[in-house]
């Protein structure tokens, strides 16, 4: 396969899960990832559950394709290996408090004699300006500042966050981007660029019409649950058995709904017409779905409304999720040998290129520095060098 990042070093400074998703998104287009954790712990989400004896789920489902170095980051040793490292390497990847990278001589204009084309990618949690720029900020409270969760939940259940860290994920999906856009910039001119977002930022942009709404017409959202703010029919119906999606985007749909569900005049009462008229007396019309729908069992509407070309689909639990035949179909699982030579099962990169799937190369790196020795090898330094380095306790 043609690794479209093939021969593109990246050095990744960072924790928890944004920037390591940023950086595992790299790997799986073939970027060589040098993950550089702190002798004392490492990246803190390696304590973080849930554990698989004593390996970190969470640390792992971030950090595939990766090699770990664990230094001394404090020392005045640790600092100079860093150094050497940041000037022979593409990108740089960190996720400090704005201004930490400077402190330790590795942002981008310090670099810019030894390295003028690195890349620094910077993640913060509230961005390079502004009063809250040096606080510190997790998944949750940029899902709660940008208003996510206030459009999240029903009733008497929001604000409610959504059940996985959706904004350390855009977050890193969004560095990656920036990376990316960065290294075509630097094939046409050889600069390289300081690239920066925050999960604050991440979270406001994918509000969307939620935002665009407020912005244009002063309205602030409210919470629908399991239904879609503006279109309807459109959310999760019980049927006979389990409920299920149905996604109706257009009257053509509509229609085609009505047809399958054996109520075709339905579609032509003057209140369900148009999906502005479906809106407006929504309760009235989910009430008549559901009697229609209670008659069948899910599995056997899910086939039915497919085949009428209308978007609809199962309510999985994750057990589900992984068993459906179209997952299963993608090979979105792949296992890898780990450190002890037992198989880890891994969910992969959601890409396919040249109408193959992309490879995770290796296992994520569950012993603390294990790759030490190798990656130090690999910049210059010799045996001598590394074991003195581990007598002094800088690795």
């Amino acid at each position: 396969m043609n690794q479209l990042l093939n021969g593109i070093r990246v050095l990744d400074l960072t924790r928890a899960l944004a920037g390591p998703l940023c950086t595992a998104l790299l790997s799986d287009f073939g970027a060589d990832i040098i993950k550089v954790e702190t002798r004392s712990g490492g990246d803190s989400s390696r304590q973080w559950p849930p554990f698989d004896g004593s390996d970190s789920l969470y640390f792992a489902s971030v950090n595939r394709g990766k090699r770990s170095v664990a230094l001394d980051m404090r020392s005045e040793q640790g600092r100079k290996l860093l150094r050497r490292m940041a000037v022979d390497v593409d990108v740089i990847v960190e996720n400090f408090r704005p201004g930490v990278l400077a402190d330790m001589g590795l942002d981008q204009e310090s670099l810019a004699e030894d390295n003028p084309g690195v890349i620094v990618m910077s993640v913060s949690g509230f961005g390079p300006t502004g009063p809250e720029q040096f606080s510190p900020g997790l998944d949750q409270v940029a899902q709660g500042m940008s208003g996510l969760m206030s459009v999240t939940g029903a009733g008497d259940h929001t604000p409610m966050r959504v059940g996985v860290p959706i904004i350390d994920t855009v977050s890193g999906i969004y560095a990656a981007l920036g990376i990316t856009a960065a290294l075509v910039s630097r094939g046409n001119d050889g600069a390289g660029h300081h690239v920066q977002t925050s999960l604050l930022e991440s979270a406001l942009s994918i509000m969307s019409f939620q935002a665009q709404n407020y912005l244009s017409t002063g309205r602030v959202a409210e919470p629908n649950g399991n239904t879609h703010p503006t279109i309807t029919p459109y959310g999760t119906f019980d049927t006979a058995d389990f409920p299920i999606i149905i996604a109706t985007g257009s009257d053509r749909h509509w229609v085609s709904l009505c047809q399958v569900l054996g109520d075709p005049e339905l579609a032509d009462r003057p209140e369900y017409r148009t999906g502005q008229s479906r809106l407006a007396h929504r309760d009235r019309l989910t009430k008549e779905l559901l009697e229609l729908l209670s008659v069948r069992p899910a599995a056997e509407w899910v086939t039915s409304i497919r085949a009428a070309g209308i978007p609809c689909g199962p309510v999985h639990t994750i057990d589900q999720a992984f068993a459906d035949p179209q997952v299963q179909a993608l090979k979105m699982v792949q296992p890898v040998t780990g450190p002890d030579g037992g198989e880890v099962p891994l969910v992969r990169g959601p890409f396919w290129v040249d109408a193959e799937t992309l490879p995770i190369r290796n296992a994520p790196p569950m012993v603390l520095g294990q790759d030490t020795a190798e990656v130090l090898g690999e910049f210059g330094l010799s045996d001598e060098d590394i074991e003195g380095l581990r007598r002094d306790r800088v690795i």
